[in-house]
């Protein structure tokens, strides 16, 4: 049905093919358990998701377990699956998602969430848990969201705080059981939350319970990793390698959720590495090996791990692409290590323009170091930087915001100095957005004014200097609002998310689909003020909706918050 009456009318059909190279399809006549994944996106975002390639590995490794993914239609495909009544299915066996035992969604960001209940609207399934008997999936939800999930959880059954890849195994495993015994969805979901400190079940929650704690794997070199990852059909947002060498960040960013919820920091070693990186070069062809984490350059054994791939990888033209490069003193070394790494442009998470700034969210980068890394970095024959700024910072000034511009020239100009001729530089620059879990949680959110003034700013002192080496690209304003109005919620906003949903809101990731104003109609119907709560300020004592959600103590994070506030 799927290959007559969907994909010769359809603008991309090999988003809906599946049958790709290393892809695991059982046979469910042998299977106690069978789970979709799905990642809430078009299916090349979702293709370079590492966790979700992981967990499926994981689940895969299982012999009674079928792991199937699942992603979201485009807009185009979904008018064609209403008007031929053709449900949302599986890639591996073009299987019916409500037919699965489990749906478990990857939750990466606050946006998604509508097209969370896009994916339940085309697989047939209830919105809402309270409305879903025996006979459908169980709807779980895991990875980054799942930590502030309350905006949410009255669509969910229940989620996954933490590390998937182990813990969804010994969950998988104990559902078996109880779906052999044909226990009651109720009773199932008592048990789980009584069997495993890490998931979350909503409806359970009466109150204040005991704190849900993160899923933690403890040892990287014998977790489980796709040695053969499924090489896409169709050009991935990211195609490469993708290898872990460090879990968790020692940076603590006062920003950054996931510094902070994803403790503590676990290293990958050399050897492993290169073990996995040769598997999955053998496995797909790929040229290009990325090193991740969320701070690749506080990885210890960097040197050595590059000089075990060059050895190896170099022969074979594989290049090495090493993202999420902290600019510290070990940064300077980086350009001398990587001979072999892609040098059309390198990366630097800058986020604020002045050390002082820098200081107070707790990324200490000085001025030094940042120019001396980026000399060195046009010596060794790169020929552009990309910087990621964020503005609107907590104590952030006009001044700050004008060296942005400021810091950007002067980068630029300093390639003169060593190759004759300025670099381009593009700078990203991003709106800050307060995140539960961390010790900026607690403020304020500028408002859209004050984004849009921080944007004239920018392109006016880059007009002044007639800089037309320096792109400053954007992030959506409001798009940032409606980020931080849903990220601190609680579940009043599920109304809020479906009645947005049911009104027409679709991919609020992307800038083409996205629609402010049916969110702004959607808060107000339920007398709400989505700027008021984008800029709401927590107080110390209050209880925070997310605090019962894993993540470090309150106390902990109020103790940096005071540190960033004394600096």
């Amino acid at each position: 049905m799927v290959e007559q009456a969907f994909l010769p009318f359809v603008r991309t059909p090999s988003r809906y093919i599946g049958g790709e190279v290393n892809q695991i399809k059982k046979d469910f006549d042998k299977c106690d358990l069978k789970i979709a994944l799905c990642f809430p996106d078009v299916y090349e975002i979702g293709m370079s998701h590492t966790g979700m390639a992981i967990v499926y590995e994981a689940l895969n490794r299982l012999p009674n377990v079928a792991a199937e993914r699942v992603f979201l239609p485009w807009i185009d495909a979904q008018e064609i699956m209403k008007q031929k009544n053709i449900p949302l299915y599986t890639l591996e066996s073009k299987a019916k998602v409500a037919d699965f035992d489990i749906l478990g969604f990857s939750l990466t960001n606050e946006l998604c969430y509508t097209s969370i209940l896009n994916t339940l609207d085309l697989a047939g399934i209830p919105l809402r848990s309270k409305d879903r008997g025996q006979d459908f999936p169980l709807i779980l939800g895991g990875a980054g969201m799942a930590n502030c999930c309350e905006p949410i959880a009255d669509f969910f059954d229940m989620f996954l705080l933490g590390q998937a890849e182990e813990a969804a195994v010994e969950l998988a495993q104990f559902l078996i059981e109880h779906k052999k015994n044909n226990t009651p969805k109720q009773k199932i979901l008592i048990e789980t939350a009584k069997k495993f400190p890490f998931i979350y079940v909503p409806s359970l929650y009466d109150g204040l319970p005991p704190k849900i704690l993160d899923a933690v794997v403890d040892d990287l070199d014998k977790s489980v990793v796709p040695e053969k990852p499924i090489v896409p059909f169709m050009q991935a947002v990211h195609e490469r390698i993708s290898i872990e060498v460090m879990r968790g960040c020692p940076g603590r960013c006062n920003f950054c959720q996931a510094s902070f919820c994803r403790r503590p920091v676990r290293f990958r070693s050399p050897q492993r590495i290169l073990e996995i990186a040769k598997a999955a070069y053998a496995a797909t062809g790929l040229d290009t090996i990325g090193l991740l984490s969320l701070s690749t350059a506080d990885y210890p054994y960097l040197e050595e791990t590059i000089s075990l791939l060059n050895e190896y990888f170099q022969p074979r033209r594989v290049g090495i692409s090493l993202p999420s490069l902290r600019v510290d003193v070990q940064l300077k070394l980086l350009p001398k290590l990587a001979s072999s790494v892609r040098k059309s442009g390198l990366t630097i998470a800058v986020e604020a323009a002045s050390e002082r700034l820098r200081k107070i969210i707790n990324k200490p980068i000085t001025d030094e170091n940042l120019f001396a890394a980026v000399e060195e970095a046009y010596k060794q024959g790169f020929e552009s930087i990309k910087l990621y700024f964020m503005a609107g910072l907590p104590t952030e000034t006009e001044e700050d915001i004008k060296n942005i511009v400021k810091l950007c020239y002067e980068l630029a100009v300093l390639r003169k100095k060593v190759r004759g001729k300025v670099a381009k530089i593009n700078a990203a620059v991003s709106w800050f957005v307060p995140k539960a879990h961390t010790p900026f949680g607690w403020q304020a959110q500028q408002s859209e004014e004050y984004f849009r003034n921080v944007k004239d700013i920018i392109l006016a002192e880059k007009r002044k200097l007639n800089a037309r080496f320096l792109n400053f690209k954007f992030h959506n304003i409001q798009a940032s609002l409606l980020e931080s109005a849903i990220g601190r919620g609680d579940r009043k906003l599920a109304d809020v998310i479906e009645y947005a949903y049911k009104s027409g809101a679709r991919f609020d990731l992307w800038d083409e689909c996205f629609r402010f104003d049916l969110w702004q109609n959607a808060f107000e119907k339920f007398g709400l003020d989505l700027n008021k709560l984008a800029a709401r300020k927590f107080e110390p004592d209050e209880i925070l909706p997310w605090q019962h959600l894993g993540g470090p103590e309150k106390n902990y994070l109020l103790k940096h918050l005071q540190t960033a506030e004394d600096r």
